[in-house]
């Protein structure tokens, strides 16, 4: 399971409010009633990193340590991943099984990578360019600059770090995986590649190192799974990039997020994956908004599988800020059994 701390962009962190009590017995329910064995503790606050990971190592769950920088530098991300290094280092002494993931899906998320402002900037002459020997060359491109990024990375980790190691990557930038121990693959099955989904699993199990999906998810309204990845894109953001609403009405559909997962999870299983992380337990700046508006409902974009109420506290778990989705009953069931 992912457990988001906060995401830091531009000096704002998503998750505004970060009460340890909640975060430990959130952590709890992940173990107990969820059944999940490890963790993906992800966000850009060091200090809130190490907290819900020393959390989660004390109940026992195997701690993935993921620092996710947005909007950085290559300069400013190696500097968060040596802090980082060193608290992952201090949970791992604890006798904590411990792995560092070293960023996800950086030449999107970052600056340094590719020239852009934004995500979609970045991302747009890649899906748009029409000629295949350009697009060879941008993507080969992307590659070189990654690959040089994480061998640097790598070995700043190797340094302050004695577990093991990996990083989110997307097939885009054809990660060299030489440096690592894990293969990581942020995953999503779209309508698009639905027919090659499988085999494409079967390959990167067929590398040989332990295949780790690092993401994968989908949101809970109608046709959010035939997008795949893109799921979020049906939301509108402010001039600093708070989420305001969703850019159209859509129909609530848990019963289909709950399903995807389970789909995807057989397949993963099936292909002989070692690790695969649900995207992801709250989205705590996407709150749940019955009864009014729909496009203010921002729950119906969030991956998450429990629903932030905008206001107040749950039934299932008294005390908690969240109702659980359907998807968080198939999780259940699922490593259950």
């Amino acid at each position: 399971m992912s457990y988001d701390t906060g995401f830091v962009r531009n000096g704002a962190i998503s998750r505004e409010r970060f009460d340890p009590d909640v975060v430990r017995r959130e952590l709890t329910i992940i173990r107990d009633d969820l059944h999940c064995t490890a963790v993906r503790v992800i966000g850009g606050d060091p200090e809130r990193l190490e907290l819900a990971a020393t959390y989660a190592a004390d109940l026992g769950l195997e701690v993935w340590f993921s620092p996710y920088p947005l909007e950085l530098t290559p300069e400013e991300t190696l500097s968060l991943f040596a802090d980082c290094a060193e608290r992952a280092e201090r949970v791992r002494l604890r006798g904590a099984e411990v792995v560092f993931v070293a960023g996800a899906e950086l030449s999107l998320m970052n600056k340094g990578f590719l020239p852009g402002d934004s995500e979609n900037d970045r991302l747009g002459p890649l899906l748009h360019e029409p000629d295949p020997a350009r697009l060879r060359e941008l993507i080969g491109d992307l590659s070189a600059r990654v690959n040089d990024f994480l061998g640097d990375a790598v070995a700043l980790l190797r340094e302050r770090f004695g577990g093991r190691i990996t990083y989110a990557s997307i097939q885009l930038e054809r990660v060299d995986w030489a440096p690592f121990d894990i293969i990581g693959v942020d995953l999503y099955r779209s309508a698009e590649i639905a027919g090659q989904f499988g085999a494409g699993v079967r390959a990167l199990v067929a590398q040989g190192k332990p295949v780790a999906i690092t993401e994968f998810g989908t949101s809970a309204y109608h046709g959010a799974a035939e997008r795949g990845a893109r799921c979020l894109e049906i939301v509108e953001y402010d001039e600093d990039g708070t989420p305001v609403r969703l850019d159209g009405e859509y129909a609530r559909d848990e019963a289909g997020q709950a399903a995807y997962l389970r789909e995807l999870l057989e397949t993963f299983d099936a292909a002989g994956v070692d690790s695969a992380f649900v995207f992801l337990f709250a989205l705590y700046n996407f709150p749940h908004r019955p009864g009014g508006d729909p496009a203010i409902d921002l729950d119906l974009a969030s991956p998450g599988i429990v629903k932030i109420l905008d206001s107040g506290h749950g039934l299932a778990y008294p005390g908690m800020p969240w109702e659980p989705k359907a998807a968080f009953a198939a999780l259940a069931d699922h490593y259950r059994g």
